[in-house]
């Protein structure tokens, strides 16, 4: 199973990262639940303002799908391309060439610096943003359809995998269960 960043684990990690670029896609993928390859080919056309959603193309499976655009996302996108004005990509390389895109290996060396320097003694990687993002989203209780349709999954068992990952899950479970034994009406007294 993989390790989940806590909400405030999430805000140091990205607050604490040291450049805008790797800042605000960790706020990217965090926050639209975006596998590392998606982000990386986000592209200026793909944000909708009017609608407040993002069109994610081609992503695993070669399947298209629309997630909502945090205000936040929108604001912090907005302020990072202002940097770069690339005419086609959000995050494009650092010599902003037409079809250059912010390195793979650079989003990685990154996110284990700042983990390193936030003292956080998990396996984290970038895609661990978007397992933390869905594990985040159940514990506020928005259902198991809703995620899978945000995270592109094909399987709802794919998406039932982060039901186990979080102790409110956990908790929830077995207030779940002593609600429902306690409310059977049973026939015989005993003393506990």
């Amino acid at each position: 199973m993989p390790d989940i960043l806590t909400p405030a684990e999430v805000a140091i990690v990205i607050s604490l990262t040291h450049q805008l670029r790797y800042q605000v896609f960790f706020l990217v993928l965090y926050s639209m639940g975006l596998r590392l390859g998606e982000g990386i080919s986000l592209q200026v056309g793909d944000i909708d303002s009017q609608l407040m959603q993002v069109h994610i193309r081609d992503a695993k499976g070669g399947k298209d799908r629309l997630v909502p655009l945090p205000k936040r996302t929108l604001l912090a996108l907005r302020h990072y391309w202002q940097t770069h004005r690339h005419p086609r990509y959000l995050f494009p390389g650092k010599d902003n060439q037409p079809d250059s895109l912010m390195d793979r290996g650079g989003i990685q060396k990154a996110m284990k610096r700042v983990i390193a320097e936030c003292n956080i003694h998990k396996s984290i990687s970038p895609h661990n943003l978007r397992h933390s993002y869905a594990t985040h989203l159940l514990e506020q209780g928005l259902d198991l359809r809703s995620v899978q349709s945000l995270l592109g999954h094909n399987s709802l068992n794919t998406t039932a995998r982060y039901t186990r990952l979080t102790q409110i899950t956990r908790k929830n479970t077995v207030e779940a269960i002593n609600l429902l034994t306690e409310s059977l009406a049973l026939k015989w007294e005993y003393d506990v």
